[in-house]
């Protein structure tokens, strides 16, 4: 059973919490093109995984009136 809710501390409960916190995902560097992307996943920049073009990536056209 529960503990009524002013009876516990809000730094206790902090601490009961402390392992929650979300962390960054660990980035690894791509073999084609050298940029960081997360592991096991298509680079977002080549479109390479596993020492193959898996995703065509289509190149951006610069907008026309912007520096």
């Amino acid at each position: 059973m529960g503990v009524p809710k002013r009876k516990v501390s809000k730094a206790r409960q902090g601490e009961r919490r402390a392992h929650l916190a979300i962390s960054a995902p660990p980035l690894v560097e791509c073999d084609h093109c050298h940029e960081l992307k997360r592991a096991h996943h298509v680079c977002p920049t080549c479109g390479w995984y596993a020492g193959r073009e898996a995703v065509e990536i289509e190149p951006v056209a610069p907008v026309e009136g912007q520096r």
